[in-house]
């Protein structure tokens, strides 16, 4: 077949930081590469082209999203494609280094790439011997390659040096054949900010400063030098993407909850997430009650800061899109979902409320400041004199927060979200910063300090 550009659909996941990939293979079927359980953006792409997705390809097993393939297999009849190497326990075809799948015209190529993962693939699409394109996974990504720490701080440098073996693998592919990674901009996974998600070997090639390393030595110190923290259930889904996650034979729906059910729930475990805006939280919330209001990032801190196996309630304001929401915590593996309480509800029988300051940049005055965000984000530009522990650490070094902190991040919705968890934790008089250091310094007229 010819290949065309928009033979090749990018599907983004902007919270995650991710792209699949759907490919039209010319005769109704499709190729699905790297699909996370949430197939909602899949299915409307090929919905319009017409498409059933015949193969399921992942690269890796996935730490930052459950597997999408299965569900297809389920649904489509698709053929699982994945490495042999990953050991996975449920139906696929197993590949290795210079396995063929014939595609219908089309040809996919695995090469083995491993560094991300043990058994990364990437796979290279052929047009005959033409090479069209391939995806990299976690190998080779747009200015940089994945982190090599997910599977022990022990083998980090092990893997980072497999890694650059890798990467000069792949570089050796024509210049101008196309690169598709999955992970990108805003992805834990090590992608380095940037709008471009895509690229070529010969762009990689001329920009990619990891490529430029001189030796493995250097290659491996830049490469572990440049990795901050992950989320907690980064840990988990390896092994259950090598199970494989359960298929679902409806759509998931979230049930509405009374105040009674509420606290029913409550006295057996459950954790209340109030997904409201920050502000709707500030005015008010359920004591104990941790803030993540529902945006792109929701499923990063959901996964970060609660655990997998307790009942969630979420309490939520008229409107929010609970499918969303639903599917955000079913993708990285949360499946416990008690339901949905209506913040009006829980006023109106009386429920004991909690509140949180919300203040602006010129009114924060000399108390001391928490800053919440990444450690690369606080080194670039902090408020003077601000204590820094990172979100996701927060909540076993509760202790060290400054009493009557003003807790601030970029805009305010982790600093709610670290509010919250300090609440939680038995601290009071606090407040949270409506804005982000930028505020600060233009309310105050001060300079940022840089560095640790």
């Amino acid at each position: 077949m010819g290949f065309a550009d928009d033979h090749l659909t990018p599907l983004v996941d902007e919270g995650l930081g991710n792209n699949a990939y759907l490919v039209d293979l010319g005769d109704g079927r499709a190729l699905a590469v790297d699909a996370s359980r949430d197939l909602r953006a899949l299915r409307t792409a090929a919905e319009r082209r017409g498409l059933s997705v015949a193969f399921a390809a992942d690269t890796h097993l996935h730490a930052d999203f459950l597997t999408g393939a299965l569900q297809l297999a389920a649904d489509d009849g698709a053929t699982v494609l994945a490495s042999a190497a990953g050991h996975r326990t449920f139906d696929h075809r197993g590949l290795a280094d210079g396995d063929e799948v014939d595609l219908g015209g089309l040809t996919l190529r695995a090469l083995a790439t491993p560094g991300h993962t043990d058994e990364h693939l990437s796979f290279l699409l052929l047009d005959d011997t033409r090479e069209l394109g391939v995806f990299t996974g976690g190998s080779l990504i747009v200015g940089s390659a994945a982190r090599t720490d997910l599977l022990g701080a022990d083998r980090a440098e092990e893997l980072a040096r497999a890694q650059y073996h890798s990467l000069r693998r792949l570089a050796e592919l024509p210049d101008e054949t196309a690169v598709w990674p999955t992970h990108g901009a805003g992805s834990f996974c090590s992608a380095p900010p940037g709008a471009e998600r895509t690229t070529t070997i010969g762009a990689q090639k001329r920009d990619n400063t990891l490529l430029a390393a001189p030796d493995e030595d250097t290659f491996a110190r830049q490469l572990l030098a440049g990795l901050g923290s992950y989320p907690a259930y980064f840990d988990r889904l390896g092994e259950i993407n090598r199970r494989g996650p359960a298929v679902l034979s409806t759509a998931p729906k979230l049930a509405a909850l009374s105040a009674a059910e509420t606290r029913r729930l409550l006295g057996e475990d459950a954790q209340i997430i109030d997904v409201r805006p920050v502000t709707d939280f500030a005015h008010g919330h359920i004591p104990g009650a941790i803030s993540i209001p529902l945006r792109d990032q929701f499923a990063t801190w959901l996964g970060w800061l609660l655990p997998d196996d307790a009942p969630l309630v979420f309490v939520t304001a008229p409107g929010q899109d609970l499918p969303e929401l639903t599917w955000q915590a079913l993708k990285i593996g949360y499946e416990r979902l008690a339901g949905h309480l209506e913040w009006a509800a829980w006023q109106a029988d009386g429920g004991e409320q909690q509140t949180i300051d919300l203040l602006t940049a010129d009114r924060i005055a000399d108390r001391p400041v928490l800053d919440i965000r990444q450690r690369a984000e606080h080194v670039a530009g902090h408020i003077a004199d601000a204590v820094h522990i990172e979100l996701g650490d927060l909540a076993g070094l509760a202790d060290e927060a400054p009493a009557g902190a003003v807790v601030a991040c970029g805009h305010g919705e982790r600093a709610m979200t670290a509010a919250s968890l300090l609440a939680r934790a038995g601290h009071d008089d606090l407040a949270v910063l409506d804005g982000g250091p930028g505020d600060w310094a233009k309310a105050t007229g001060r300079t940022l300090e840089e560095g640790a």
